[in-house]
């Protein structure tokens, strides 16, 4: 996927779009993609849910914390609670969020809204990506009634390419976030919530940006599954 074909989708996407908000996000992702990665703004996150089935489970927060010109801006990270219907149930075991907790949430739709003004004209990124877009997507389109689009670096993606040039088989469990981020020596983190895991991507693409660029300047397109 290079820049030229990513603008031209951003031009058109917003062009067609009938939603002021989403035509905003468009219009100012796409002013981002001419500056040099080491400029570009990125917007580390990652949600809990109470499942991995988009369709069936629902999310519970959603942590970001944002990356500008190089570095992790620990004071702007934000982490937000999600109402859902019905209880937690067992997920509780895996995430720690108990229902008292979502007693004052926000509402789904008011969480979707908040991501996309928190992270306009930012490039996302996530530790298995696919997986939170899924999500999201999904919970877009329930509300919106129409496919949102959404380009995101996934860390994991590009640690399995970093591992593959080295060895023909991955072990498995190599590739979750505290695993990669071993390899690059970053600190373990006892608390677990989105927004530590958000940190916690965002420090690993930092590194992997770095062993990546050598002296080169990096382009998106190095970032991108």
């Amino acid at each position: 996927m290079n820049a030229i074909y990513l603008k031209l989708r951003l031009q058109l996407d917003a062009l067609l779009c009938k939603n002021a908000l989403l035509r905003d996000y468009y219009q100012a992702l796409n002013q981002q993609l001419s500056l040099p990665v080491s400029q570009m703004p990125f917007m580390a996150f990652d949600l809990e849910m109470t499942g991995l089935d988009s369709q069936q489970d629902q999310i519970l927060s959603i942590g970001i914390v944002p990356i500008i010109a190089g570095e992790l801006h620990l004071t702007k990270a934000k982490h937000l609670l999600v109402q859902i219907e019905g209880s937690v149930g067992n997920s509780a075991v895996i995430h720690g969020i108990v229902d008292d907790q979502l007693t004052h949430a926000v509402d789904i739709e008011q969480a979707l809204q908040w991501f996309l003004e928190q992270t306009k004209g930012h490039i996302l990124v996530a530790h298995h990506a696919p997986l939170d877009l899924c999500f999201l997507k999904a919970g877009y389109f329930r509300w919106l009634k129409q496919e949102v689009k959404l380009i995101a670096v996934d860390t994991m993606a590009l640690e399995k390419k970093r591992l593959l040039r080295k060895h023909d088989v991955i072990q498995e469990g190599s590739l979750r976030l505290d695993a990669c981020r071993s390899r690059y020596n970053l600190p373990v983190y006892a608390a677990h919530n989105a927004a530590v895991d958000a940190l916690a991507c965002g420090e690993l693409l930092l590194a992997q940006m770095a062993a990546i660029a050598g002296k080169d300047e990096l382009v998106l397109t190095d970032l991108l599954a």
